[in-house]
């Protein structure tokens, strides 16, 4: 993996991304989970631009947290906005229009249909709309502005943009992350894999329709509503990837060895054989499910072709944390995989047919045979069973 450093913007500079786009998104550190259920150690941005033509448009609005300071960075630009383009009516975006309308009442909303009949739903009521479709324009007197279908991604309204002058596409929420806008690292792929997997995941087919149509644009900056604007080789490198994850293809080789151990046992079964995979030259990733942030499990199980489940028996079935993690990734659409399975239990075990059930409900997934039981904790005698399913795991390649 390419080692980038995603741009960032220096909140001692003008926030300029160029003569022509100015940058007038919110961090919000102290939110401590997006959409009430994904973990935000670092927070997370809500980004904003503004378009300055000869007439001036703003690119989207933020959450209700921060209208305030939003409203102040556009009066601070001095200039006076003509359009408020929505690209994604979903409350983080669209929670400070109606603040908006209050302070520029003669701007002009620019919206998809499904996005003006949402903003009804919210309890906006603009006095002047303009509804724009695929491949409509909008010209703000030397710059273009060139709308993009992208349904579901993630929702039914969502429009992207591409500025002709300055080979710029706003994204919407493709190709954002979780994080703070003012602080970005090396680390933004692991961020952004967490971000597109868990709210995107489930929409590779309408992903990859809409990466289709961008490809007719000659993009130098992806400018998304969360995370960092993407520039140069950044682009190519988050273009790559979208195309891995919508297809729902293997971005790293290796095995991720996932647990839910109530006592520990489990857990020492899943240590012995990812140190068996490495010996054999394998990427491994462990996770303990118990403990893990669940939406960080499962992105990982999406980047890896293989992966190990490792699960105690509980209440006639599988230990709740590892029911979870399935049920998630039955809902995102994991497909396509290789999972060898071991269950433990001491008078009845019923992980295994659990949880071999519920990846059966999923696309392509071979699940490796046999199911490795263990009877309470791990002993010299199952180290030939171990073998057998680790030899299924990895499969010729690796042997």
């Amino acid at each position: 993996m390419p080692n980038f450093c995603f741009s960032k913007m220096d909140s001692n500079l003008t926030n300029m991304l160029s003569n022509k786009i100015q940058y007038i998104g919110c961090d919000d550190a102290s939110l401590d989970l997006f959409e009430s259920q994904y973990p935000l150690p670092n927070g997370m941005c809500y980004n904003s631009y503004l378009l300055l033509g000869e007439r001036v448009a703003v690119m989207d609005s933020v959450d209700k947290r921060k209208t305030a300071e939003w409203l102040q960075k556009i009066e601070q630009s001095k200039r006076t906005p003509d359009y408020l383009i929505i690209q994604h009516t979903e409350p983080d975006h669209s929670g400070s229009i109606g603040a908006f309308l209050e302070k520029y009442p003669h701007a002009t909303i620019v919206a998809s249909r499904a996005a003006l009949q949402f903003l009804e739903q919210f309890g906006y009521e603009p006095a002047h709309t303009l509804m724009v479709k695929h491949g409509d324009c909008l010209d703000l007197g030397g710059l273009t502005s060139h709308f993009i279908s992208a349904p579901m991604v993630h929702w039914p309204d969502v429009l992207m943009t591409y500025l002709t002058e300055e080979k710029t596409l706003f994204s919407a929420d493709a190709f954002g992350s979780f994080g703070v806008y003012s602080s970005f690292s090396a680390h933004w792929i692991d961020e952004a894999r967490r971000y597109y997997i868990n709210i995107c995941g489930k929409y590779g087919a309408q992903v990859a329709a809409a990466l289709a149509k961008i490809q007719a644009f000659d993009i130098q900056r992806i400018a998304p509503l969360h995370g960092c604007v993407l520039e140069g080789n950044e682009v190519a490198e988050a273009l790559r990837l979208y195309d891995i994850w919508s297809r729902y293809e293997v971005e790293t080789d290796g095995v991720l060895v996932a647990h839910a151990s109530i006592y520990g046992n489990t857990a020492a079964v899943a240590h012995c054989i990812a140190e068996r995979l490495r010996t054999k030259g394998v990427d491994v990733k462990e996770i303990d499910l118990c403990r893990s942030d669940m939406s960080e499990a499962v992105s990982q199980a999406f980047r890896y072709g293989k992966m190990v489940l490792c699960a105690a028996s509980y209440d006639g079935g599988v230990f709740p944390p590892m029911h979870e993690f399935l049920y998630k990734l039955g809902i995102k659409g994991y497909q396509s995989r290789r999972v060898g399975v071991v269950e433990n239990g001491t008078w009845a075990p019923t992980a295994g047919k659990t949880i071999c059930s519920m990846l059966e409900q999923m696309k392509n997934i071979d699940i490796v045979s046999p199911v490795l039981t263990i009877r309470s904790a791990w002993k010299e005698d199952n180290q030939q069973d171990l073998e057998i399913l680790v030899e299924g795991v990895i499969g010729e390649e690796c042997m």
